[in-house]
């Protein structure tokens, strides 16, 4: 049976599984720090990364047989990523509220971009940076502002005691610590 005339389905390519999803009426707060990477990072599919395969598929193309073409089915799903990719960048970069951390610089009270120390009841302290949901990083120790954590710090200040609910139940927190970035010079 020809190929020709069947149609894909990548269920693995679902665009709305791997999105983070954006509170109902909320904003894409974004620091302009994570702004501009996103940006870059569409800049870069759009003007280096997607030349390069549609040229390596144009090339696969012209040599003949399709269907085990490994360079052709390879760039085509390749090429399919970086669309899916550049279409989530163009949505969540139009829809991005940025805010500059940097004004709130030497406030003790808790706002988007700042990065907060607190300890619970066991005494144990952690440092958070609260960022936009498309650019924060667990492993660097930054959560989203829709988090669970961020939520419950937002808008609390140095000494303030806060009933943070985890799984495990209500456990209490205080505040230790808040910083955030000093203003870009100007030059």
């Amino acid at each position: 049976m020809s190929k020709a005339f069947t149609r894909e389905t990548d269920t693995d390519d679902d665009e709305d599984g791997q999105l983070p999803a954006l509170p109902a009426g909320g904003k894409n707060y974004m620091t302009p720090g994570g702004y501009a990477r996103l940006r870059a990072e569409l800049m870069t599919l759009i003007d280096v990364e997607r030349p390069k395969v549609v040229e390596v598929v144009h090339w696969a193309a012209s040599n003949g047989d399709r269907s085990e073409n490994g360079d052709y089915l390879y760039g085509k799903k390749r090429l399919r990523e970086i669309d899916r990719r550049i279409r989530f960048l163009t949505k969540r970069l139009e829809i991005a509220e940025v805010t500059d951390p940097s004004v709130h610089h030497g406030s003790d009270q808790v706002f988007f971009g700042a990065t907060v120390s607190y300890a619970d009841e066991a005494g144990t302290e952690r440092t958070i940076t609260i960022l936009g949901i498309d650019e924060a990083d667990s492993l660097q120790g930054q959560v989203s502002w829709i988090a669970p954590v961020a939520r419950t710090l937002l808008k609390a200040r140095v000494g303030d005691v806060l009933k943070l609910v985890t799984p495990a139940g209500v456990e209490e927190i205080e505040v230790l610590a808040v910083r955030y970035p000093a203003p870009a010079s100007a030059a």
